[in-house]
């Protein structure tokens, strides 16, 4: 009976905390709405959560386009193809790789990032000290940081896009037997606004749920260094799982 009685708990614990980020959302969204003043905290989060992350997104992204292209030039050469290469590496750049893996960059270091510095300002009672000065936690540390990666993930993703799909130029044309010309030829007939859009409309939904689950678990953070580093390891686990099933539902309903 332990043993169940321990899977129930867990199951009971993970059900509630989705339950909690839920209202935090609609929380964060009605304030967003309703209230003003988040402008200057907002501006200062998106230069260190966005710009900041600029240089290792693109930095990913290159290599990411440069490997994906290394696995299908040789054997869309060998099939006769060559000439859709360009377009294959646009697709799955504009669609799936460049949301996917700026998003994966974006929790290890953003999440990471809001989760601590949360974490440690709940075990330090920095929190507390604010509520004692009539500010609130969510409208003075949560909303800013909310709307910092989700205005800067789309941007990040945009420019991974970029990056990612000339690095696989640059793989394609050095095997010498792809037209330069024909692989932006085969991008522009094949990507349909749509594919570019999608991925950016993905991005969007990518960084508000990092951002949220990040802040939410900051703020549950247990007392002492160790519940800081549990609650910055939950964020990045979180935030992965839920950048995969969105992305799932999100190519189901845009494709």
């Amino acid at each position: 009976m332990s043993f169940f009685s321990s899977l129930g708990q867990r199951v009971l614990n993970f059900v509630t905390a989705w339950g909690d980020v839920t209202i935090l959302t609609g929380t964060v969204l009605k304030r967003c709405i309703t209230r003003r003043g988040y402008f200057g905290r907002t501006i200062t989060q998106m230069i260190s959560l966005g710009i900041k992350s600029l240089p290792i997104t693109l930095l990913t992204s290159t290599f990411v386009g440069m490997s994906f292209s290394v696995q299908i030039v040789k054997e869309f050469l060998r099939f006769g193809a060559g000439e859709m290469i360009g377009g294959i590496v646009g697709l799955a750049m504009w669609r799936e790789l460049a949301p996917m893996m700026t998003a994966v960059v974006v929790a290890g270091r953003v999440g990471a990032a809001i989760s601590a510095e949360i974490g440690t300002m709940k075990v330090t009672e920095q929190i507390e000290a604010l509520e004692a000065m009539s500010q609130d936690p969510i409208d003075f540390l949560v909303i800013p940081r909310v709307l910092a990666c989700t205005l800067m993930m789309p941007l990040l993703v945009g420019m991974a896009d970029i990056v990612g799909f000339l690095g696989g130029f640059i793989v394609a044309i050095s095997s010498n037997r792809v037209n330069p010309y024909a692989y932006f030829d085969a991008a522009q007939k094949m990507l349909y606004p749509l594919d570019i859009y999608g991925g950016l409309f993905k991005a969007i939904f990518f960084g508000l749920a990092i951002s949220l689950i990040s802040c939410y678990v900051g703020l549950n953070a247990k007392a002492g260094a160790k519940g800081v580093g549990e609650v910055t390891t939950k964020a990045v686990v979180f935030s992965l799982i839920a950048i995969f099933i969105l992305n799932y539902f999100l190519s189901v309903a845009i494709y």
